[in-house]
């Protein structure tokens, strides 16, 4: 089966990273998305390893991106018993199409994929 999401958005938050339990990056945000012509969709993402450093380094609030990658679905039950779920994509690969320069200080310094 296969499981493939091609996205085009903008940042509704900074990145927020945290480590694993292995002491791996993982960076979190929020992505905004048209969902037909009037309606705004949102999209948590989550990246792992590298894409977690470019993320938490070179993405802000606003700032506009592809990002490929799959879904993920995680169920579980409330305390009354509900069962509920939610939607994540797991981000393989980000694509800058427009930020404000942040993380690019220096001029040489290039994101690194």
């Amino acid at each position: 089966m296969l499981n493939q999401l091609i996205l085009t958005g903008n940042l509704g938050n900074d990145p927020e990273i945290f480590f694993g339990s292995e002491g791996d990056p993982v960076t979190s945000f929020s992505l905004a998305f048209r969902s037909g012509r009037e309606k705004t969709g949102w999209l948590k993402c989550v990246c792992f390893n590298k894409n977690a450093e470019v993320a938490e380094k070179y993405l802000h609030s606003g700032a506009r991106i592809a990002v490929v990658g799959y879904l993920q679905q995680s169920k579980w039950k409330t305390n009354e018993g509900e069962n509920r779920s939610s939607f994540e994509m797991i981000v393989n690969n980000i694509e800058f199409i427009k930020t404000d320069g942040r993380g690019f200080e220096d001029r040489n310094d290039k994101p690194p994929f």
